[in-house]
């Protein structure tokens, strides 16, 4: 046997130690953090089932933006909460819109020094809360293909540096990528949501976005959770039409899949932290039942660990400065 001339417990008896034989490493380069932008001005509302994160204008979002930068994250994801809704979710790429506004003042302030990814999709803006449009209460794959285009293209002109389609259309990103070199928006990234499932770990965004769908469910075009071949089937067709980074949402829960994606596929590969990941932990940190610092940062490392190279996280602000 190895032991005693083996002892496992020499590489953990202290700090330092520990730190030096590390495996895996979180630091801010690793975090994306999601912002809601919304209409008006000087707009800071606290949005309850995202304890520390807020509705913001315009003015606001720059705030925060610059204070993630200045903790080292190198980049935000915009969503957008509008005023006003309809069927075909024309607010998603009017080029006035609360995330074509946001971004524009982003890069106005932080120019090269910080990111601007912005989600790409229509549930927030359509008053039936779906991602695409609807026929005969079906959502019509092929017809949303054209809006998800218009709307790339509008953050694009607005500074947009990436864009990142969550709605799992067919297609999607090959109509994205079309539209946006069609317009001269060829240095844009296309961050996919490649591998969205189906999950109830979405509730806590839902209620912060104003997205649920107003009937039925999305499990025609989000993906089964049972299902991980599947799940390198899309990403493999993400990346034959063009995207950038793939990414796989949630992550807690489908560690595995990001495992296989950074075992299939060399572009970089992005991760969730969900809503529902972050609300759990902070209600459990409320009751007093556990250390919701090393929680998060457990997860995260976790997310990382299994082959993640840049995680989407409402703690990113929170622990940025945290990290050893």
């Amino acid at each position: 046997m190895l032991f005693p001339e083996y002892r496992p417990r020499r590489a953990r008896k202290s700090g330092p130690m520990r730190r030096m034989v590390r495996e895996t490493r979180l630091s801010p380069n690793d975090f994306i953090l999601p912002l809601f932008a919304v209409s008006g001005k000087g707009v800071r509302e606290p949005i309850a089932s995202l304890p520390g994160h807020f509705h913001l204008s315009a003015d606001n979002a720059v705030k925060l933006a610059v204070e993630a930068k200045n903790a080292g994250i190198p980049a935000v994801l915009l969503f957008g909460v509008p005023d006003k809704k309809d069927p075909l979710g024309t607010s998603a790429y009017d080029k006035n819109g609360v995330v074509q506004k946001a971004a524009a003042a982003i890069k106005e302030k932080l120019g090269e020094d910080l990111l601007v990814i912005t989600d790409v999709c229509l549930c927030q803006y359509t008053d039936h809360g779906h991602c695409g449009i609807l026929d005969k209460g079906q959502v019509d794959n092929d017809s949303t293909l054209d809006l998800l285009g218009r709307t790339a293209v509008s953050h694009a002109g607005a500074g947009a540096d990436i864009v990142a389609p969550s709605d799992m259309m067919d297609g999607r990103v090959a109509e994205i990528r079309e539209a946006l070199d069609e317009e001269g928006h060829q240095d844009v990234a296309i961050m996919a949501y490649s591998a969205k499932y189906c999950s109830a770990f979405y509730g806590p965004f839902r209620a912060a976005a104003h997205s649920a769908p107003r009937f039925g469910d999305r499990r025609t075009y989000q993906m089964d959770p049972a299902n991980a071949r599947e799940a390198v089937r899309e990403m493999s067709m993400d990346a034959e039409e063009g995207a950038d980074i793939l990414m796989v949402k949630p992550a807690l829960s489908y560690l595995d899949v990001i495992s296989r994606a950074r075992d299939e596929f060399d572009l970089p590969i992005a991760a969730y932290s969900v809503s529902g990941e972050y609300a759990m932990v902070k209600a459990a940190e409320q009751m007093g039942w556990m250390d919701g610092e090393r929680a998060m940062l457990e997860i995260l490392l976790s997310i990382k660990r299994a082959g993640a190279d840049m995680i989407i996280t409402y703690a990113a602000l929170e622990l940025a400065n945290k990290l050893e």
